[in-house]
């Protein structure tokens, strides 16, 4: 029993003896192990340590050597610029001592010319005496003398080459001008109707005309209250009569009465109803009037409230010729001249069509309507050229561009194609007798006769009286007198004649 118990005892012990052994063993080679790897580890870093420092280095020179490379390449910059700089210097001490030399010879020069001077006028004093003493003149009387002799003897043919000069320029001109203008004439082949100031209205039944009147003249008082026109109903049969010299207003008359025909109740509310649904039907239909002329001529970039306006002058009349017709007209024509001419044809042709714009409006604005129109444009941003293109065309402007004059010579030709305006029969024979009796108040006058329905004035003068020169002198006077006294379409020729006869008889 105590044998087995000291044998278990020292078997423990030996147990115990062993397993320290064996963890010393097992620690100490764990620690050889960290150890070896920590060594590892320590080269690892010191191996990329070295070639980080290595490529540092390369880096490092590489940064130099580009720096030395751009020092060099500086310092050969400052040394070119320094030689430049050098040069130009050198280039400017001989300029400079070349402006010396010259500012000496010029000096000379100038003193020279001063003692020349002083010499003639010397000599010229010393001549001027000489000369008094041989004509018994004075200097001043001797001038006088002969610029009076070179005035006289030059007058004639000063006279004869200003006439043939001029005559020989205006045929030109002229035969060209006519050919331009026939030709646009020949090409724009448009009918031209009078605009009258009645438009008829058609009824399908007689007995309308009572509905329209109304119980005591209701209906139609209400009507013309609220139209601004005249109806005249007994007139005509199966039709009404408006009559108003705004065709606008008459138009507006027209929708209304078709309105109130179509739904059959006619009575003053429903009139005042109807009105308002013509204006505002008006309205929109002067814009598509506006757009199709401006499509019409080929003018696609004007603004909507430029249109507006454009569609308005279709209910605007110039002595009964329509005016947006009358603006159609002109921008064609002078479409074609300036083709003709090689100038700028969208102005040519924008200034045509919107010469008259501002008789949209001068009825609601102070001012001419060539004023008014200056002043739209501008608000609108249209092209200044345009501008200056229609404001001359009564020249109230001056011409600003070539295309102007165009504006104003296509004006007078579609006011003055034949029906394409009216004028009463006095209204014509009083401008007539009022052309011959201005012409007749100017002295030296003869006789003055108006030709060519009023298109031009013949003066015949009397020559004893009037010069040639007096004679330009004197139509420039009339034509302005006629400008600033009468009104007229178009243009009037002042046509001064000056015939000097000779007579003698042989006994």
């Amino acid at each position: 029993m105590g044998n087995s118990f000291l044998l278990l005892i020292g078997g423990a012990v030996f147990g115990l003896l062993v397993g320290y052994f064996v963890r010393q063993f097992l620690a100490s080679k764990q620690a050889a192990s960290t150890e070896k790897r920590t060594k590892q580890a320590l080269e690892e870093a010191e191996s990329r340590a070295g070639k980080i420092i290595l490529n540092a280095e390369e880096k490092a020179a590489s940064v130099l050597a580009e720096a030395k490379e751009d020092e060099k390449k500086r310092q050969a910059e400052i040394r070119e610029i320094e030689k430049r700089l050098l040069q130009r210097e050198e280039t400017l001490d001989k300029k400079l001592n070349s402006l010396g030399e010259e500012e000496n010879i010029l000096r000379r020069k100038e003193e020279a010319a001063k003692e020349r001077e002083k010499e003639i006028d010397e000599l010229r004093n010393k001549i001027e005496k000489e000369l008094e003493k041989i004509g018994g003149l004075s200097k001043e009387e001797a001038k006088e003398f002969l610029l009076r002799e070179i005035k006289d003897r030059s007058r004639q043919e000063i006279i004869e080459s200003l006439q043939k000069l001029e005559r020989e320029r205006r045929e030109e001109i002229e035969k060209r001008a006519v050919d331009i203008m026939t030709t646009a004439l020949q090409r724009y082949a448009r009918s031209h109707v009078s605009e009258l100031t009645t438009t008829l209205f058609p009824l399908g039944d007689e007995e309308l005309k009572g509905k329209i009147i109304g119980r005591e003249g209701r209906n139609i008082r209400a009507l013309e209250r609220a139209t601004g026109v005249e109806f005249v109903i007994d007139e005509t049969p199966d039709s009404v009569v408006i009559s108003s010299f705004d065709p606008f207003r008459r138009e507006v008359a027209r929708l209304a009465l078709a309105k109130l025909v179509k739904d059959g109740r006619i009575q003053p509310a429903k009139i005042e109803e109807k009105v308002e649904e013509a204006k505002e039907e008006l309205q929109k239909r002067v814009l598509e009037i506006g757009e199709e002329a401006a499509a019409e001529v080929g003018v696609y970039d004007l603004p909507k409230e430029v249109l507006q306006l454009l569609g308005r002058l279709h209910f605007r009349t110039s002595f009964g010729q329509n005016v947006l017709t009358h603006s159609i007209e002109m921008a064609h024509l002078a479409s074609m001249i300036a083709a003709d001419l090689e100038l700028d044809v969208q102005i040519a042709k924008k200034g045509a069509l919107l010469h008259d714009i501002g008789k949209a409006i001068d009825h609601e604005v102070e001012g001419t309507h060539v004023d008014i129109g200056r002043k739209i444009l501008k608000k609108y941003e249209i092209d200044e050229k345009v501008i200056q293109a229609m404001q001359s065309h009564h020249e109230e402007y001056p011409y600003a561009i070539p295309e102007a004059f165009i504006v104003t010579a296509v004006d007078a030709l579609s006011a003055a194609r034949p029906g394409a305006r009216r004028g009463t029969l006095e209204n014509y024979i009083k401008r007539l007798s009022d052309l011959e009796k201005i012409a007749g108040e100017f002295p030296g006058v003869k006789n003055a006769y108006a030709i060519s329905a009023g298109r031009e004035l013949r003066v015949f003068v009397v020559p004893e009286k009037i010069d040639d020169f007096g004679a330009l002198e004197l139509a420039r006077q009339i034509a302005n007198r006629i400008q600033s006294e009468l009104k007229y379409p178009g243009e009037i020729k002042v046509n001064v004649i000056r015939e000097m006869r000779a007579v003698e008889y042989a006994k």
